[in-house]
């Protein structure tokens, strides 16, 4: 079978992307939990061990930025059967390593063959027919968004009872699996670019120059992303302190809260087309600033579990509602459009986690607090400041 432009794709296929997109996505977060437990485990110091999470994430970086444009040059099917093996190989390697720099080195190869999410969400935005374009993506961004968040508990829950080693161990099965599902379900598709890789990455950088409404998008949503990490960068100090006293179990019980904030907003892709990008942007907006409202206002675990709740469904809307929204201002590029979308998310993620370290800093928990809502603010405004309805 040969996919063909707004035609549509198989349910199964698209419960097969949003099924891989968790699991991959997953790669990058199961250490975190984990990193104590490996620097006493082989004997380093918490510094080494903490640079296995800032390495798999760089890696992460140059994934979206050097291998997903090549969704546009190369077979999709082989590029992400070949991330997937390159995957299955470092989890591997990192279940039997002793030593740190090779830990370090499988850890960026993990994050770089990590962006297979990526690489799925430009399928549903090109191939489904129009009326099913956000419905689709919807079920894969909620995928990825629970491999997200529930990849830190499960690495936390199989790290303390059985070891940090049966994590990778159990990820080598679920590596095999991805691949065996994706060899047999995942069709052939026409490439969308004709030249080199030279070329194929200028024309990202023309594509960025050429299409403001890719980067009104991009931005909006990154500055959502940035909302909704500052909530987690200084989480765990948070709750040490009164009036909660808990301990990481708490944070993992809290990430469950946020699977449920993204399950519970399944869906919402079919009214993307019907309300319009920057009306459901706006909505988003609104949904986080409430969040972060509900969380400087009331400090309890109900208040927590609220803000959790929200900040990751006004994520929901402003992602799903932008990155289709990119995408379907050029499908004939959706990968390269893919990752000025991705990068600029990401960038913005990575400022909004350290904007609210120097929240938590200054002011506390309520440094915190006025962060993501600036963040949050910030991006409502560049909505507003959008003239297309």
């Amino acid at each position: 079978m040969i996919l063909q432009e707004n035609k549509g794709i198989p349910m199964k296929m698209v419960v097969m992307l949003s099924i891989i997109a968790a699991f991959m996505v997953a790669n990058l977060y199961y250490n975190q939990p984990l990193l104590d437990v490996i620097a006493k485990d082989i004997k380093v110091s918490s510094i080494e061990a903490n640079f296995l999470a800032v390495i798999v994430q760089t890696g992460y970086a140059l994934g979206l930025l050097f291998i997903i444009p090549m969704g546009d040059l190369f077979s999709q099917r082989k590029l992400i059967l070949s991330c997937i093996s390159v995957a299955l190989l470092m989890t591997t390697v990192m279940s039997f390593s002793t030593d740190i720099h090779v830990m370090w080195t499988a850890s960026l190869f993990i994050g770089i063959s990590s962006i297979v999410p990526q690489l799925c969400m430009p399928v549903a935005g090109q191939y489904s027919e129009p009326e099913n374009k956000s419905r689709n993506m919807g079920y894969i961004l909620t995928g990825l968004l629970v491999g997200i968040l529930a990849s830190r508990v499960l690495g936390g829950i199989i790290g303390k009872q059985f070891g940090w080693r049966m994590m990778y161990e159990i990820n080598i099965l679920i590596m095999i699996l991805c691949l065996f599902f994706t060899w047999r379900l995942f069709p052939k598709m026409k490439k969308n670019f004709t030249g080199s890789y030279a070329d194929l990455m200028r024309s990202v950088f023309h594509i960025f120059k050429a299409y403001p409404q890719i980067r009104l998008n991009s931005l909006r949503a990154g500055l959502a992303f940035g909302s909704m990490l500052s909530v987690w960068s200084c989480l765990a100090f948070h709750l040490a302190g009164s009036p909660f006293h808990a301990g990481s179990d708490m944070v993992g019980l809290l990430g469950l809260c946020g699977v449920a904030g993204a399950v519970a907003s399944m869906g919402i892709g079919k009214y993307v087309e019907r309300l319009g990008v920057k009306r459901f942007s706006i909505m988003g907006s609104l949904i986080q600033i409430s969040a972060w409202l509900i969380a400087g206002i009331f400090n309890s675990f109900a208040g927590l579990i609220s803000a959790v709740i929200l900040v990751d469904i006004g994520l929901q809307f402003q992602q799903l509602s932008n990155q289709s929204g990119c995408i379907q201002t050029l499908p004939s590029a959706a990968n390269r459009v893919n990752t000025i979308f991705m990068t600029t998310y990401f960038v913005f993620g990575a400022l909004g986690t350290f904007v609210s370290s120097l929240g938590w800093s200054i002011l506390g928990w309520t440094g915190v607090c006025l962060v993501g809502l600036l963040f949050a603010c910030c991006s409502i405004i560049v909505s507003l400041r959008d003239k297309k309805d």
